[in-house]
């Protein structure tokens, strides 16, 4: 046995460190259907905790429940020995659970249960036990009588009033309270220790009391003990006489060594300069400290080398305790208490060690294994001391259970090694140390089972793109099933990036995106058997907040609206949710939610905040937040006050009102006058927003009342209540009147006008005016009147003309004048100039300018201020047409004392008068002399205009002689040079015409070519300007036109060359260019073989295409883009066809904006281009040969037809048929395109041909008078044949030949 043991042991030792992470992983399924018929071994599930302490008056309650297959049995231990349940009445096992209740409700004593209870559940596959368990009953033991003294202490000195309660389970709450139930009030002088005491760092002759009470409260019992009340006396010693005094000297200890006057501090607690305290790891940590001293010392704390824990440390009781929550190994160290008042300081250093109770790092695992699997269990613990870890095996100390040759126990690690079928068993690990103790069970269950897949089939994944995607393939089997996973559509295993397998089964794919949605298959497979299961992933588009709002101000009672445009996956149901400050929107109907906005009207003050839009959907949200600001006009200002008052100035102060939200960006302040203008305020200054006074510059014998107004981003603030009236003393004024004048009305008089003082400027009553004047620079008194302060004007009668005046105005009142005014220098008034300017010269310096002079006018027939000359000249006739008119009068001025100028804007070869006057302000003085001048020949202007016609190969040029001519014309000067496709101009040609031609032919010139036209007038003086066109000839269409062939008649005689058509309408229409301002300009085209050629100028938008369709057609316009340019070739027309064209502008929706007037073009008729036979000279003498031989052949028939009498057409024509005679249809014909119409007409009664081209001018002569096919035949008395009318109709009605005569053509044809 030992040697088969050590093989195990050897031989898989390396095996179970492999293997462990893999046995470790395969958990019991926790799905009932799965547990039923799984053997599975005992498992805790739910137990008391470790301490019970029960309430006395309660039945005792010992949880105790597991799991297993079978369902487990259970038992107790009380002490260590087995606890009979059926013996004991009061306890009870509740059923399907090892849960006991002990009923003590009768007034047992719980005492009796009080010990260490352990739970035990097993079943065949192995043993379970709980946790040990205290009972212990709570206590509420009373205070032990005790007598207190009353405690009596100096003024100034520390106290400690002990509360040592009673020793209860748990333990109690302390606190200090009065008779009343009113807690102590505690500061930093006075409060409670840890341990219940009171402290005071030194007492107050108002801690005199005689009912310091403290309480302890019980919580299990819900009980309060309460200690017999304290009695503080405090003695002031300096303020007892020595009577009283000397009754407390024998009686009690007041002069003992304590100090009882200022003092540096000293601890209290805990005592000394330092100390150790040990605390647990995961409890909290509480260090205290409190000094004594006088004045009340002040707390602080700090750590050696360290800072406290962040956001696990606070302080309480006034700083005097230091707590440090959830305590780990680094708040070990030296912490420092400082006590400090004005008399110095002290330091205390508690050094903190952190011990350890068994905890966690490792605890064991349930093990399920196939048979001849190898599996480790594993016991890690931490603690300080290091923990003793023990192991069980269903209960019992491993070293006292059955020998397992495939176990082996090193320290806290079980190896299991090719384990068999009954190796099941629950294994229990057990750390302890000094502080205390951990236990757990972990069983070994050795299974074979096939693979079971947990994860319901075709689950439905939902995830948000780029999000992670986890699909889940819960197995069970035994041994450990093996998973796979495949997608639709895809043989290959997804395992590698961007897939992730984990162990449990889970596929991960760390990025999701749409191309990752699908069907997903897993397989399950162990060595008993496989299954698979399917999944289905959908990836969602993210929930996105597109346009998030923003932050808003809005004043008050205005209307507030946030957006929030939210983008989301189509198939996900969307839910929008409004917040106000994290908080559902107030329930308001000023609150409408829209389907992607917020709406508050009437905003208020209340509805300030932020607003946060949350998008949710069934898999992700998203969320924007803004904030609402409401402003309104700011509260008007508050508290006026008027100080530091003087004469002529006071302070003004005020208090702001509230600027709701809005910084207040000035003050205005304003003032009433009440003596002199009740009821009106007036602006007086402003201040900046930033101050709250201003001082005010006042004005004398004024009655002040002072309002503010506060102006923010909204408005200005209601009014401010009135400041305090502030009344000015009187005084001299101190302005006098401004805007002082003086000026004549008439030749003979003064005007002396002012502006009036306002009442503010008065200063004082009987406000009045003193006017003064004299001559300038003459030796004479002033002359003074007083007038009224309403009077603005005051006239001087009687004054020589245009003499300058000293002038003041003074104010004056019943305290003094005003400062002396300084003279103000007016003149009287003004009469007409008395002289004419003479010696005017004008000469001609161009054919628009003349040059002017003359001689000033003497001053002293100025008769006022000389303010310059007027010159008058119009235009009396122009010297080239004599029935002229004169034009109306212009004047030019020249302003002061010049004599010299130019009139500009003169007509050329014109004749002219001239006069000038001098002006001043009364008015004009007497004209000069007229003089007459003539100005000379100037250039022409440019034609009236130039129209130009196109032709083949030459354009007709007409225009119009210029409107001003200047001069006499000398002629035209006409230029001319061809423009290519790009634009460029080609080498210029110079005509030069006569003055009176109106009209040229621009000759050989090339066809279908643009040119550039220029023309100007000519006068002596030279070429006027140039009025240009543009035209382009026509294509020469007619040596291309075909010959017109009737259909079933032959070839028509060409037009005579020399002879071109006069009928046909032109080819190319004459357009004259559009007016200025449209975006089509000369329009033109030309055809060419199956196509035409469309120019055009354009200005505007390049969206240009060129439409057509056919003439009288209704079918849709057929559309082609030009592609930036000016010129369209149209390929594919039909030959012979008649078709309207047109060039549009469209815009982007593909509206017509611009087009030209439409364009009907034909197409010619493809020329022959066979070898004519018919022009070849043994032809034409072949032809004439056989012309020769049918017209005697004719001749003889019409001999022998006179000769016949009267008989039947049609006898006749059955009886003499020719084979050569018979009409030639219409297919027979093999020159159908010959055009020689001259010689080979129709008979008259033939098919008129499909063409309608028969014409009047056609030859008489014709073969009808002698054939059969007459419209009317003659016998040979010349008596009509009525018959030969139905031969004709029948002929008609048959249409299957030709009456016609056969042309040698077809002669040649019945040849051939």
């Amino acid at each position: 046995m030992d040697r088969k043991r050590k093989w195990c042991v050897g031989g898989g030792a390396v095996l179970w460190v492999l293997l462990a992470h893999v046995a470790v992983a395969l958990e019991v399924p926790l799905d009932p259907k799965v547990l039923e018929g799984l053997p599975q071994p005992p498992t805790i599930t739910y137990q008391s905790p470790k301490d019970y302490i029960i309430d006395p008056r309660e039945n005792i309650n010992i949880n105790c429940e597991a799991k297993g297959q079978p369902h487990p049995s259970f038992s107790w231990t009380l002490n260590g020995t087995h606890f009979d349940v059926d013996k004991d009445p009061k306890v009870t096992m509740q059923p399907s659970s090892g849960s006991l209740v002990i009923d003590i409700s009768d007034g047992d004593k719980g005492e009796a249960y009080e010990g260490v209870f352990q739970c035990t559940a097993r079943n065949e596959h192995g043993t379970a036990v709980s946790s040990n368990v205290v009972v212990r009953q709570s206590r509420s033991p009373l205070w032990s009588k005790e007598s207190n003294e009353p405690r009596i202490v100096q003024l100034g000195d520390s106290l400690i009033l002990h509360c040592r309660p009673p020793v209860g389970l748990p333990p109690p709450i302390i606190f200090w309270m009065d008779p009343w139930f009113k807690r102590l009030p505690q500061n930093s002088r006075v409060s409670q220790a840890l341990n219940g005491d009171m402290y005071f760092s030194n007492v107050l002759m108002e801690d005199s009391h005689s009912d310091y009470i403290c309480y302890a409260r019980f919580t299990h019992t819900q009980t309060i003990q309460q200690k017999q009340p304290i009695t503080v006396r405090v003695l002031d010693m300096e303020a007892m006489n020595e009577t009283v005094l000397a009754s407390f000297i024998n009686e009690t200890d007041l002069f003992g060594d304590s100090p009882t006057g200022d003092r540096k501090p000293s601890f209290m607690v805990p005592p000394g300069t330092s100390s150790t305290f040990m605390v647990l790891k995961g409890e909290t940590l509480q260090l205290e400290c409190i000094a004594e001293g006088l004045p009340t010392p002040e707390i602080s704390w700090s750590k050696d080398n360290g800072n406290f824990p962040e956001g696990r440390f606070l302080f309480k009781n006034y700083q005097k305790t230091l707590e440090v929550i959830k305590v780990t190994e680094a708040d070990a160290g030296n912490y420092r208490c400082t006590a400090k008042n004005s008399k110095g300081l002290t330091h205390h250093v508690i050094t903190v060690e952190v011990k350890a109770a068994p905890y966690w790092t490792g605890a064991p695992r349930n093990l399920i294994l196939a048979p001849k699997e190898s599996g480790v269990m594993t016991c890690l613990v931490g603690g300080n001391p290091k923990p003793t870890v023990t192991w069980s095996v269903n209960g019992v100390p491993i070293e006292n259970a059955p020998n397992d040759t495939c176990r082996e126990v090193k320290g806290d690690t079980i190896f299991l090694t090719d384990v068999r079928t009954g190796s099941s068993a629950v294994y229990q690990c057990n750390a302890s140390n000094e502080f205390g103790y951990l236990m757990a069970n972990a069983f070994v269950n050795v299974l074979s089972e096939p693979p079971r897949v947990l994860t319901p089939p075709n689950n439905v994944y939902q995830v948000i793109t780029n999000s992670p995607a986890l699909l889940h393939c819960a197995s069970f089997g035994s041994p450990i099933p093996t998973i796979t996973w495949f997608k639709e559509g895809q043989p290959s295993v997804l395992n590698g990036d961007p897939y992730v397998l984990h162990t449990n089964g889970t596929l991960e794919i760390h990025v999701a995106q749409p191309l990752h949605s699908g069907k997903y298959t897993c397989i399950a497979k162990n060595d008993l058997g496989s299954r698979e299961n399917h999944v289905h992933l959908q990836v969602k588009e993210p929930t996105r907040i597109l346009m998030q709002p923003e932050y808003k101000v809005v004043q008050r009672n205005r209307k507030a609206v946030f957006d929030c445009k939210v983008k989301h996956d189509p198939s996900l149901v969307p839910t929008m949710i409004w917040l106000k400050d994290d908080e559902d929107l107030p329930d308001d109907d000023r609150f409408v939610i829209g389907a992607d906005s917020l709406s508050i009207s009437d905003v208020t003050v209340a509805d300030e905040g932020r607003y946060t839009c949350i998008m949710n959907t069934t898999l992700d949200q998203d969320s924007a937040s803004a904030t609402l600001t409401v402003v309104e006009q700011p509260d008007p200002p508050a508290d006026l006050e008027l100080t530091d008052q003087l004469a002529r100035s006071v302070q003004l102060t005020w208090i702001p009102g509230d600027e709701h939200n809005s910084q207040t960006q000035k003050f205005l302040i304003q003032y009433e006058d009440s003596r002199h203008d009740k009821g009106v305020w007036v602006n007086m200054t402003e201040v900046p927003g930033t101050k709250t006074t201003a001082r005010l510059d006042l004005s004398p014998y004024v009655w002040y009342s002072f309002r503010v107004l506060a102006l923010n981003g909204v408005g200005f603030s209601e009014p401010s209540a009135p400041s305090e009236q502030y009344r000015t003393s009187p005084s001299k004024p101190d302005d006098n009147p401004s805007d002082v004048q003086g000026f004549g009305t008439e030749p003979n008089n003064l005007v002396i006008s002012w502006k009036k003082l306002t009442e503010l400027q008065a200063n004082g009553p009987a406000l009045t005016i003193l006017v003064s004047w004299k001559q300038k620079d003459v030796e004479q008194e002033w002359n003074n009147d007083a007038v009224d302060n309403n009077i603005t004007e005051y006239v001087v009668s009687d004054t020589p003309t245009f003499v300058p005046y000293d002038i003041k105005v003074q104010a004056t009142n019943l305290f003094g004048n005003a400062p002396e005014p300084e003279p103000v220098v007016g003149y009287s008034g003004e009469d007409f100039p008395s002289g004419a300017p003479a010696s005017v010269k004008v000469e001609a310096g161009n054919d628009t300018i003349a040059e002017i002079s003359w001689e000033p006018v003497p001053m002293a027939t100025v008769n006022g201020r000389l303010k310059g000359y007027k010159v008058y000249y119009w235009r009396e006739k122009s010297l080239l047409k004599e029935e002229s008119q004169p034009e109306e009068v212009k004047v030019m001025i020249f302003s002061g004392n010049k004599t010299e100028g130019k009139l500009p804007g003169l007509h050329p070869f014109s004749l002219y008068n001239l006069q000038i006057k001098v002006f001043n302000g009364k008015g004009e003085g007497p004209q000069s002399a007229t003089q007459t001048f003539e100005t000379p020949e100037g250039v022409p202007g440019r034609p009236a205009f130039l129209t130009i016609t196109p032709s083949l190969d030459s354009l007709i040029l007409e225009w119009g002689p210029p409107e001003e001519d200047n001069g006499r014309l000398t002629g035209y000067t006409l230029q001319y040079q061809p423009v290519n496709n790009t634009s460029e101009l080609g080498p210029m040609e110079e005509m030069n015409l006569a003055a009176n031609e109106t009209m040229v032919t621009l000759a050989k010139l090339k066809y279908s070519t643009r040119y550039k036209v220029y023309i100007s007038a000519n006068t002596i003086k030279g070429s006027g300007p140039t009025r240009t066109e543009e035209a382009a000839t026509i294509i020469d269409e007619v040596l291309m036109r075909p010959p017109t062939v009737a259909v079933g008649t032959g070839p028509t005689e060409p037009p005579h060359p020399t002879s071109p058509p006069t009928q046909s309408p032109p080819l190319s229409p004459v357009f004259k260019g559009l007016p200025i301002g449209q975006p089509f300009r000369r329009v033109n085209s030309s055809v060419e073989e199956n196509g035409a050629f469309i120019t055009w100028e354009y200005s505007g938008p390049d969206n240009v295409y060129v439409e057509y369709n056919v003439e009288n057609s209704k079918d849709a316009w057929t559309k082609e883009p030009v592609n930036g340019t000016q010129t369209h070739l149209i390929k594919g027309l039909k030959a012979g066809m008649t078709y309207r064209v047109r060039v549009v502008a469209k815009d982007h929706s593909d509206q017509t904006m611009h087009s030209t007037d439409e364009l009907v073009i034909t197409v010619p008729a493809m020329p022959n281009t066979q070898v004519d036979i018919a022009t070849q000279g043994w032809f034409i003498g072949l032809m004439c040969a056989v012309a020769l031989l049918i017209l005697i052949l004719l001749i003889v028939c019409f001999i022998k037809r006179n000769k016949g009498g009267k008989y039947p057409v049609k006898e006749k024509e059955d009886q003499h048929q020719d084979p050569e005679v018979q009409p030639m249809k219409e297919d027979d014909g093999t020159f159908g395109e010959y055009s020689d119409t001259e010689d080979h007409k129709p008979l008259k009664g033939s098919r008129t041909p499909s063409n309608g081209t028969l014409k009047k001018e056609d030859s008489d002569d014709s073969l009808v008078d002698y054939g059969e096919g007459g419209d009317g035949q003659f016998n040979e008395d010349g008596s009509f044949i009525g018959q030969y009318s139905g031969k004709k109709e029948k002929d008609t009605a048959e249409g299957n030949e030709s009456s016609e005569a056969p042309s040698p053509v077809n002669a040649m044809n019945s040849f051939v």
